[in-house]
């Protein structure tokens, strides 16, 4: 009957949460948005380790029974160290290289990321084992997170951005673009209208609300079905914005709060 906890640098990973609510109906939630450190992407690694740390250890005082790193840029900088570091199990984010490469047909594959989950291992290895005769042209998203924080998705200046990072993908004849950052979800609209819906847009997190309900049964964790799910959202950040955020995407109610 505990919650699954769920951290990201900020609100990208509601993009998570609300394909783990869908997975798993019956489980309750704490999530954690870090927003006052929003964005992890540029920092440094020791850093995003660091901020990790905390974000797990608010959760585990939430008596969390699992952890979702719903976070690219944390889970390439911080899941070894948390895995070592922690007796609960953690789930984080991979680039969805292996299914965008296997599907594409035009042998050309975009990515969209952070600067950070480009310089993570996970990364480098997947590509490797996964992209062998397929490009993969990369874009680093700078300035797309803050923008999704002020629930600016389709603004003229996420616009401009999008243009700018998408066209070398275009360029490339690319087909599937992979979305690197939890926070990209919530341009979906934006890259389809740019694109003219030319591209299929890959998102991981469907996969990972999978994987967690996976893992959940292998080690007995599953909630039961006489259950009242329970969803808590904290943040360091501006709660009103959170709150507001929260509304937009779901009608389940939720209890949130000041980390």
């Amino acid at each position: 009957m505990q919650p699954i906890g769920v951290f990201d640098s900020g609100l990208g990973g509601l993009s998570v949460w609300r394909e783990l609510v869908k997975e798993l109906p019956n489980e309750s939630f704490v999530y954690l948005a870090d927003s006052a450190h929003c964005p992890y992407g540029s920092r440094p690694h020791d850093e995003i380790t660091h901020l990790a740390v905390k974000n797990t250890e608010f959760l585990l005082s939430k008596n969390a029974k699992m952890i979702v790193v719903a976070c690219n840029t944390a889970t390439a900088a911080a899941i070894d160290y948390l895995r070592k570091s922690f007796s609960i199990p953690f789930i984080g984010m991979e680039p969805a290289i292996k299914p965008a490469a296997l599907m594409s047909k035009t042998a050309c594959v975009g990515v969209l990321a952070t600067a950070g989950t480009f310089e993570g291992r996970l990364f480098k290895e997947t590509s490797q084992k996964y992209a062998a005769g397929v490009k993969i042209v990369t874009s680093i998203g700078d300035g797309l997170v803050e923008l999704v924080e002020q629930n600016l998705v389709n603004s003229k200046q996420a616009k401009l951005l999008l243009e700018k990072y998408l066209q070398p993908m275009l360029d490339c004849n690319a087909d599937h673009i992979v979305l690197g950052c939890t926070h990209y979800p919530f341009l979906s609209e934006l890259i389809n209208k740019i694109t003219g819906n030319s591209v299929i847009l890959v998102d991981p997190a469907s996969a990972v609300a999978r994987r967690t309900r996976n893992q959940l049964k292998s080690l007995d964790l599953l909630a039961g079905d006489n259950t009242n799910p329970q969803y808590h959202f904290f943040t360091n950040g501006d709660l009103g914005k959170m709150q507001l955020f929260i509304d937009e995407i779901t009608d389940i109610q939720v209890v949130t709060g000041i980390w």
